[in-house]
């Protein structure tokens, strides 16, 4: 199972940060909070669990392939039993959803403070564009 396309979406979002948890787990995060976990282990009962809505989530688990996610399901998370459950604009699509609704639960100092490391780095790298320019 090839999962370099889900790890470069995931990390392409604004603020990601990926790490290892549960042994042969990638856990993509946001301000420290959980929006994706992709397993590396292929004989892994779930490839990738994301959180949803709630009327997303009634509508994943009806299709084959795809459940609520155990220990998540709670949390309105959904897993992957079959990435070929959907299409893969659909999967990036749903990543990003759950990036968004992680990212809106963050506190307003976390989401500002982020905003703001986001600015920095734009302004940084504009700087650093006018001076070889200049050059």
């Amino acid at each position: 199972m090839n999962i370099d396309w889900l790890r470069e979406h995931c990390l392409s979002l604004t603020h990601a940060t990926e790490t290892m948890q549960w042994g042969d787990n990638l856990v993509f995060k946001v301000g420290g909070k959980m929006f994706a976990v992709v397993s590396l282990e292929p004989s892994a009962r779930t490839h990738l669990s994301c959180k949803c809505t709630a009327e997303r989530f009634a509508e994943l688990t009806e299709i084959p392939g795809i459940i609520p996610a155990p220990y998540m399901a709670r949390a309105m998370w959904v897993a992957f039993e079959d990435l070929n459950a959907l299409r893969a604009d659909e999967i990036r699509a749903l990543i990003s959803e759950s990036y968004g609704l992680v990212f809106a639960k963050l506190t307003k100092k976390m989401q500002q403070e982020l905003t703001a490391v986001g600015t920095k780095r734009k302004a940084s790298t504009s700087k650093a564009r006018r001076s070889k320019r200049r050059s």
